[in-house]
């Protein structure tokens, strides 16, 4: 798993594994947040055993899940504060990094220009052409 760079202190990735952890940690990821819910995966990817092998490498973990129904702006402020906060690079995750990529653009509508935020997330390899009317 090769976390994907959005901006600055902000990667992205596809469901990570508890393998993944130690590597994570090893790169200076300081906090993993999983934006999937655990709804979607089986019992050995649930939040609950991710977060267990982050904070025994020394990473924070916050359990972010995040739904179509369930992007609204309080939690997409709630992402921001979450990497906000973080003193070093987060990577968050969810089935394919789509979706913490969404919610990277739109926390960052009002501090950038549409056509920046959409240029950053398709060099990432995430073309959210479809979001433009939500990021001006």
């Amino acid at each position: 798993m090769t976390p994907i760079h959005i901006d600055s202190n902000y990667y992205v990735s596809p469901q990570i594994s508890v393998e993944d952890i130690n590597p994570l940690a090893e790169q200076g990821f300081v906090k993993i947040i999983c934006n999937r819910p655990n709804n979607e995966v089986p019992q050995e990817l649930q939040a609950e055993v991710i977060e267990i092998a982050a904070k025994a490498a020394g990473l924070d973990f916050d359990f972010h899940p995040l739904t179509h129904q369930t992007m609204h702006a309080e939690n997409i402020k709630l992402q921001d504060d979450l990497v906000s906060e973080a003193q070093g690079p987060v990577l968050a995750y969810c089935a394919s990094g789509t979706r913490c990529t969404v919610v990277w653009a739109l926390y960052q509508a009002g501090k950038r220009s549409a056509d920046d935020i959409l240029k950053t997330t398709r060099n990432a390899g995430y073309d959210l052409e479809g979001l433009r009317l939500h990021l001006i």
